[in-house]
């Protein structure tokens, strides 16, 4: 009978209960009709367990240093220094969305704090430049997803405690992919700049003037240099890198570019606390639930239906995307890693897949999901930042989604694009 927690955990996110008391209520119910109430006490027992970790520590830091360098007023001289570089393209300030998504991303590792700092400098500036606003939302939204794909990441710390692989490891495998994914967008911008005749955003820089730009950009850009440096050399792990990283956040916006005054703190303490209770509540409460999966023997019952399904890896990878492409569609990514990656991880890892690679194609799809309608996370927080409508936006974003589907589909039948830079640093 508790084989039914996941279709009745279901029918609660339907009827639109929050997905942290979803998650805690549909297998407590379950227990209780089975007559094992004492194992009721081990669920919600595991909900203070699952966020009394050392290693997730590191995401309440990571959102603290992101938010302390958007404060800081960080983000505008990121986009200054995209502007430098590939303003004077056709469609210039679309490429500066996109490669400011992903200098943002190796500060804060989080899409919606992407689409959120940068949509609210850059759809306005778009849109007076001739860009209809759904277009400069899209744009913002499918580049956001590159936040948690670049280290440092969330979602990634989280597969990594549940999972427990390497944090490192997946950082690195990320890279190459999240690069990708900004590559292919910006492909994608040039046949539609050229195709509708955007605008030209600056003239082109001098070099003087790009290094300019570059000095401005210099020490929020040393920030994933010193988190991967840090780690990569074995002088802290990821949680001391994140707590260095808001130190390093502190210094530079107090002290050297002299933008976060000591009266911002106390907001961006709160606004960060926030997020990370929201986030780590998920995560307690999905470690709760992964009790009950593991009761229910959901893995081994998965296990055999996905087997009997096909005996092709190649195949069954296919298959698991269009999974993990629907679930990305309707739950967040932590949640979902959570919840899913304890039953397909060893499915997949017994049929030969490196773990570090079924772990950055699962990242992947379910934070390109983000962005995906009807319920992407990122849509919502485009239409709030730009005042468009969510469906407009979902209309404007299809051909982003088309080739970030096709990076999915490259990340998963080459794994040597996500491997690569684990394995010449000795990580995989």
């Amino acid at each position: 009978m508790l084989i039914w927690f996941l279709p009745v955990f279901l029918v609660f996110l339907m009827a639109g209960l929050p997905v942290f008391f979803g998650l805690l209520a549909a297998p407590g119910i379950l227990l209780f009709l089975n007559g094992q109430e004492r194992e009721i006490t081990l669920l919600y027992r595991n909900l203070y367990n699952g966020m009394d970790s050392f290693p997730l520590m590191a995401i309440p830091f990571f959102m603290l240093a992101g938010e302390l360098m958007n404060r800081g007023g960080i983000t505008a001289r990121l986009v200054e220094f995209s502007q430098a570089l590939m303003g004077h393209f056709r469609g210039g300030l679309a490429h500066v969305n996109i490669l400011s998504s992903m200098l943002f991303a190796g500060l804060s590792g989080s899409a919606v704090a992407d689409t959120s700092a940068l949509g609210s400098m850059l759809i306005p500036a778009m849109e007076r430049q001739g860009y209809s606003r759904r277009f400069a939302a899209a744009i913002t939204a499918a580049s956001s997803v590159i936040g948690p794909i670049i280290p440092p990441s969330g979602i990634m710390i989280i597969y990594a405690y549940v999972m427990g692989e390497s944090v490192a490891a997946l950082f690195l495998a990320g890279i190459v992919p999240g690069i990708l994914v900004g590559l292919g967008l910006m492909v994608v911008t040039k046949l539609m700049a050229d195709r509708y005749d955007f605008p030209v955003a600056t003239e082109k820089q001098s070099w003087k003037a790009r290094g300019q730009a570059s000095l401005k950009a210099f020490f929020p850009l040393m920030t994933p240099v010193i988190i991967m440096g840090g780690i990569l050399a074995g002088v802290f792990t990821p949680t001391e890198a994140a707590a260095v990283a808001v130190a390093y956040a502190l210094f530079i916006g107090i002290f050297v570019m002299r933008t976060l005054k000591l009266s911002d703190i106390p907001d961006v303490l709160s606004r960060s606390a926030t997020t990370s209770a929201v986030v780590l509540l998920l995560v307690g409460a999905a470690m709760a639930f992964k009790t009950v999966v593991s009761l229910s023997h959901a893995p081994e019952i998965m296990a055999e239906f996905i087997l009997a399904l096909s005996d092709n890896p190649l195949m069954l990878l296919f298959l698991i995307n269009l999974l993990l492409f629907a679930v990305g569609m309707f739950l967040d990514a932590g949640p979902a890693i959570i919840i899913l990656g304890p039953i397909l991880g060893p499915i997949f890892t017994s049929l030969g897949v490196d773990p570090i690679h079924f772990a950055i194609i699962m990242s992947v799809n379910l934070t390109v999901g983000l962005a995906t309608p009807p319920m992407g996370l990122v849509l919502f927080v485009a239409s709030s930042v730009s005042g468009e409508r969510v469906e407009a936006i979902s209309r404007a974003i299809l051909p982003f989604l088309a080739v970030e589907i096709v990076v999915i589909g490259l990340i998963t039948y080459i794994p040597a694009i996500s491997m690569f830079v684990p394995r010449i640093t000795g990580f995989a």
